[in-house]
């Protein structure tokens, strides 16, 4: 009988269980797809994306400011930012953008030597370097320019617009002669074209003058034949008519001085006040008038006034 031999088994021989089989991979179309929802998937919410987009504009500003500063603040900066504007000034004038013509308008007093000093512009400058804010501030100081307009005209014109003041009255000060404005201001000592205007003497008068014309023109009658006015005290009127060589002296009280002066008007018209020999009618007292006349034209006389306010004693100089 055959004897069988030993069979030895080993590990790796044994039988394994089945492998699971793989799926079938999916076509091209459908591969993508997926691809597509697995990114979408992973999409950052909108706010997450709003909030990057803000970050970074946040970013950006914090630059520009930071930036801005330092051209501000700091001598480099600018030092840099002047060759900057210098440079840009230059190449604008080999372009072409030069002074070529400078029109003034509403210049008739201001003397043409006084405004070109002011100016500073000549031809052949280059237009974009004319820094209209102080040009502007330089022709204002002028004693007869009020307001004054400068703009360029590219490519090579500068336009000019000034208003000027207006002389009101003639205002005697220390042995001089000036011309004042409703303003106030001085606009000048030549006064020879100007000598039909009123004359006013006293401390601080130039700036009470608008006032007292305003005054004035209320009674027409009485303004043609006033002669000058004095600012007394820094505080009422002595007004001067001109009837005969030394004049009629009206004095003004400080307060409701337009009622004084409507009261005047209403006597002239009915009595003729101003044309007797009188030198001085004193409406300072609230409740009377007194009238001084001329010597050997009789006592001085009072008359009673009719409707002023009542004003307290002891104000009037």
């Amino acid at each position: 009988m055959r004897r069988v031999s030993d069979i030895t088994i080993q590990v790796e021989d044994r039988l394994a269980p089945p492998r699971p089989v793989a799926p079938p991979r999916p076509a091209d179309g459908r591969a993508k797809a997926a691809r597509q929802q697995l990114r979408r998937r992973w999409t950052p919410p909108y706010w997450l994306k709003k909030s990057k987009r803000a970050a970074t504009a946040l970013c950006l500003a914090t630059l520009v400011a930071v930036g801005g500063m330092w051209l501000v603040h700091s001598a480099a900066g600018q030092q840099l930012g002047e060759d900057m504007r210098r440079e840009a000034v230059a190449l604008s004038a080999r372009a072409g953008f030069r002074v070529a013509e400078i029109l003034v308008e509403g210049r008739t007093r201001t003397p043409r030597g006084e405004l070109l000093a002011a100016l500073k512009v000549e031809r052949g400058d280059p237009i974009f370097g004319i820094d209209l804010s102080a040009t502007r501030q330089r022709l204002e100081e002028l004693s007869w320019v009020k307001t004054a307009t400068i703009e360029r005209r590219l490519p090579n014109e500068i336009h000019l617009l000034i208003t000027e003041r207006a002389p009101i009255v003639i205002w005697q000060n220390e042995g001089h002669y000036y011309l004042v404005d409703r303003d106030g201001q001085i606009v000048g000592d030549e006064i020879d074209q100007y000598r039909d205007l009123p004359l006013m003497v006293g401390e601080g008068a130039p700036d009470h003058a608008a006032a007292l014309l305003d005054l004035l023109r209320t009674e027409p009658v009485l303004q043609k034949r006033v002669k000058a006015a004095q600012w007394v005290g820094d505080r009422r009127w002595n007004i001067t008519f001109d009837r005969t060589d030394s004049g009629i002296e009206l004095r003004l009280p400080e307060d409701d001085p337009l009622s004084a002066w409507h009261e005047l008007a209403q006597l002239e018209h009915d009595h003729s006040l101003l044309e007797r020999q009188v030198t001085v009618v004193d409406m300072r007292l609230p409740d009377r008038l007194v009238v001084r006349t001329t010597p050997g034209a009789g006592q001085n006389s009072t008359a009673a006034g009719h409707g002023r306010h009542k004003q307290q004693p002891g104000k009037d100089a």
